[in-house]
């Protein structure tokens, strides 16, 4: 069933490239729609299999290259199901969002299903050369898409973020090669190397080896100051690309986290955690700072990115506090990093496709062209403060509880690293209260002709089908969120005990 969910998407895509030239657009989105609705469908299904006792599930070994140790090995825990679901519902709402492009359209939703292939391979990886596989042909993916449909200087931004993610990539196999000749016998398998922990007591090759994976998954998360591919190639992708960007690629990273450098590294972890730790509050305050001095909406949005992907390196790395700590508040870190995960990956979707809106109607993100906004689009005004307000954690969203379960777990191990990083909220506070007050409210201002009674246009049809379903999961997590907390707690406990060794 996984292999089904990875590859089919690819296989769409092949199909539509395949498909003659004089093929009707709208049955080409109606493909690409269809496909994206399937593969929902599916994870909703492989979600209601799955028991919450914990434990790989759906599990699949095959054999790959036998003989350099690698298999073709796949299976989903309470880690990665979520992370599946979210990849699922993100690109469905791309596809709805996407149904008016009408540039190269093929090409455009055959690179969207390719690129759900590689995200949804990797998070269900079992075995480190398949899991580089799948997080390297993501960077391909997605640098075409930002290359061939971004904004105005897009080529020069998807070059950064290529160049960037790809030597972190190359970091990244180092460590996963150390890891191989340190197993014995020599195996790319997660599930054996967690089992064999073969650089225990070996602290000098385990340094070394966590220094080059940390490296490539904080490129990609990203952490401060691995983090400066990040705003040019948001603010020059696609809205729909940038949905993707920072809803599911970014979680790569920080999926690598809990699934490859804690229980594979467990005695490096502990030991160099407080560097973790001092990593997450600089990227929670850098982001937000940054984010606070921002004129641009869109790339205001991609710096609160960098804010929020810091809590998560921040529980991470509080997590691995010295056993005097109570395990239930390092297993609420674990829990909360995950569901912060999904929660961001919601919010900020939605915010960067509402960011798309604008700028289909004015041409700019410059917040200061536009003003009144709330008038003439209600509902586009009511979303944009839905999001906002759902990213600074207020509660009723899913944002609070993530930020709170990532501060509870994080203040006993961590007091003084958590009371800085609490300050990231009232910054993210204060940042989108000021683009809202700028955007929404006063006297109707527009790019093209100030301070004119010019129409915006409220939503459409197909921002509606991409955008709402999003907030509407943000508030169902904020207000009943325990089966998602049932799959995840689990798994936490898990990476606690392997993470103890």
């Amino acid at each position: 069933m996984l292999t089904a969910l990875v590859f089919a998407p690819t296989a769409v895509a092949l199909l539509l490239l395949a498909l003659p030239s004089r093929m009707p657009v709208q049955a080409l989105r109606t493909v690409w729609v269809t496909t994206a609705t399937a593969e929902l469908g599916l994870v909703v299904a492989i979600w209601a299999g799955y028991r919450t006792a914990g434990g790989i599930q759906y599990e699949l070994r095959a054999r790959w290259i036998p003989s350099a140790g690698v298999g073709y090995h796949v299976g989903v825990d309470g880690l990665s199901l979520p992370l599946l679901a979210l990849t699922c519902v993100l690109f469905l709402a791309c596809a709805l969002y996407s149904l008016r492009e009408n540039r190269r359209f093929r090409e455009f939703a055959a690179l969207f299903l390719f690129l759900q292939t590689t995200c949804l391979g990797l998070f269900v990886s079992l075995d480190l050369i398949l899991f580089f596989v799948f997080f390297d042909l993501s960077i391909v993916a997605m640098f075409f898409i930002i290359a061939g449909w971004g904004h105005h200087d897009a080529k020069r931004a998807a070059l950064k973020f290529f160049l960037y993610t790809f030597i972190g990539s190359l970091a990244l196999l180092l460590g996963f090669i150390g890891l191989y000749l340190a197993a014995t016998p020599h195996t790319f398998d997660i599930v054996d190397l967690t089992r064999q922990n073969p650089l225990a007591g070996r602290s000098a090759y385990a340094a070394l080896v966590l220094l080059a994976v940390v490296i490539g998954l904080a490129v990609k998360t990203p952490t401060v100051p691995f983090h400066t591919w990040l705003p040019p190639a948001h603010t020059e992708a696609p809205a729909a690309g940038s949905a993707i960007l920072a809803g599911v690629l970014l979680k790569m990273g920080t999926y690598g986290f809990l699934r490859i450098a804690m229980p594979l590294l467990p005695d490096a972890w502990r030991r160099y955690a407080i560097v973790i730790v001092v990593i997450g509050v600089v990227s929670v305050l850098h982001g937000a700072l940054v984010a606070l001095a921002q004129t641009d909406f869109k790339r205001m949005v991609a710096y609160t990115s960098v804010n929020h992907m810091g809590y998560i390196i921040l529980a991470v790395g509080a997590a691995a506090a010295t056993a005097d700590t109570s395990a239930q508040a390092r297993s609420l870190a674990i829990t909360g990093s995950v569901t912060q995960m999904v929660s961001h990956g919601l919010i900020t979707g939605a915010l960067f496709l509402l960011a798309g809106v604008m700028y289909e109607r004015g041409r700019t993100y410059d917040m200061s062209a536009y003003g009144g906004l709330a008038a003439t689009a209600p509902v586009f005004a009511a979303l944009t403060g839905a999001a906002a307000f759902a990213s600074l954690g207020l509660p009723g969203f899913s944002g609070f509880i993530a930020e709170f379960q990532i501060f509870t777990g994080s203040l006993g191990p961590r007091p003084l690293a958590t009371a800085l990083s609490v300050l990231g909220i009232l910054l993210t506070a204060g940042l989108f209260l000021r683009a809202l007050r700028q955007i929404l409210m006063g006297p109707l201002r527009l790019p093209d002709a100030p301070g004119t009674p010019r129409v915006f246009p409220d939503l459409r049809a197909h921002e509606y089908a991409g955008i709402v379903p999003l907030l509407v999961l943000t508030v169902v997590l904020g207000v009943a969120p325990r089966f998602l907390l049932d799959v995840i707690e689990p798994a936490s406990r898990e990476v606690l005990e392997q993470l103890a060794r």
